[in-house]
This record gives C-alpha cells, structure tokens and sequence, in this order.
C-alpha cells in the first residue's frame, strides 16, 4: 500500500481509535429580568416617543412633514397616505378621526400594541421572544388587503377610507 492509501484506509482498520466524543456546550447562563425586559422595553420606548412627537407637532398644518411623493406625482393615495393624521389623532384619543384619516394604519397600531404585549409577557416569564411566521398565503393576502384598501380609497365610493 501507498502511503496516500493507508491515510485513507487508517479510519477503517480495526485498530484505529474510535474519534472523541464532543461534550455538549454548557448551557448559557439566565438573563436577569431586567436584560430580558430590555429590548422589548427600549422598543415600545421608541415607539411612545414617536407617537409622542406626531401627537405634539400637528402634520395637519402644512411645512412640518414631506408630502407623498406617490400622491405628488399622481394624485393616487398609497396605503399609508394619512398614516400621520391618523397617529396625530390616535395620540390625543380620537379614535373615529384616526380611523377616518387612516384605517389600515389604525389596525396596524393595534397589531403592534397586541405582539408588544406579548413579547413584554414572555420576557417577562423568561420565554421566546414572539416572531411573525406568516406564510406565503398570509403575506399575499396581508398585500392583496392593502391593496384593495389602495384601490377602493380612491375611488368616489371609498371616500370615506381617505384621508
């Protein structure tokens, strides 16, 4: 045999070594509650802060915010082309006006608010941070929803969707 070929065959010869085991990897150590709470803490934080700021800087008076450049060019409302006054009014308690300036922005509000609480909960307890594993059906009718959300606010009979 060649040297090449007993470095090959060496593993199969019944007086090889068997390999080592690998030991498992030790388990990490438990966070504190105060670690866990972090980054869901920091995010609802962010989020207070900018709900904070539109409820204080009106986006109803013109200069303060862009225009949309879709609504510029084309006069077309996009799905989220009221989004400001909606969270403007959703700041100061006014449900009907935000609902009025933007529906589908008002359920994502509560969306929000509704996967915040439970990852708040689960940090909490010491469990899984919550994910959104939506399949491909579910995004497509997440997209054909805006969609006809976009369609019917800017036709003459969705009058009451624009904002």
């Amino acid at each position: 045999m060649s040297g090449e070929n007993q470095r090959v065959d060496a593993p199969h010869s019944p007086y090889a070594a068997p390999p080592a085991p690998v030991p498992p990897a030790p388990p990490a150590p438990p966070q504190s509650r105060l670690r866990r709470l972090a980054s869901p803490g920091l995010t609802l934080a962010a989020a207070g802060l900018a709900f904070a700021y539109v409820g204080t800087v009106d986006p109803n008076e013109p200069g303060h915010y862009p225009v949309c450049p879709l609504f510029r060019l084309t006069g077309i409302l996009c799905p989220g082309c009221g989004g400001l006054r909606s969270a403007h009014a959703f700041a100061h308690g006014d449900l009907i006006a935000a609902l009025g300036a933007n529906a589908l922005a008002v359920v994502g509000y509560f969306v929000f608010a509704g996967f915040m609480i439970l990852w708040l909960v689960r940090a909490g307890r010491g469990g899984p941070t919550p994910r959104f594993a939506l399949r491909r059906p579910h995004w497509w009718a997440i997209g054909v929803l805006a969609l006809v959300f976009v369609v019917v606010r800017n036709l003459p009979f969705g009058a009451a969707l624009a904002p």
